[in-house]
């Protein structure tokens, strides 16, 4: 499933970043890559605040649905 799908308040672990290069390139920068730990901390109609690494970050649908997790 991808992180959209996902539930507020819940830790998933990153399985893989199925985007293009720029994205892929821009969630690594922020520290979204496989294996890494990420949480919903408030889902809203197009956009998610999700922590990873410690750090808070506001990403939008498509960013979201790039992000497969287990």
């Amino acid at each position: 499933m991808n992180i959209s799908e996902g539930k507020k308040g819940v830790t998933y672990t990153v399985k893989s970043v199925n985007g293009d290069h720029e994205m892929n390139t821009f969630l690594f920068s922020l520290g979204c890559f496989s294996g890494e730990k990420i949480t919903i901390i408030k889902k809203m109609r197009s956009n998610f605040i999700v922590n990873i690494k410690g750090g808070r970050y506001g990403i939008d649908k498509d960013l979201a649905s790039v992000i497969e997790v287990i």
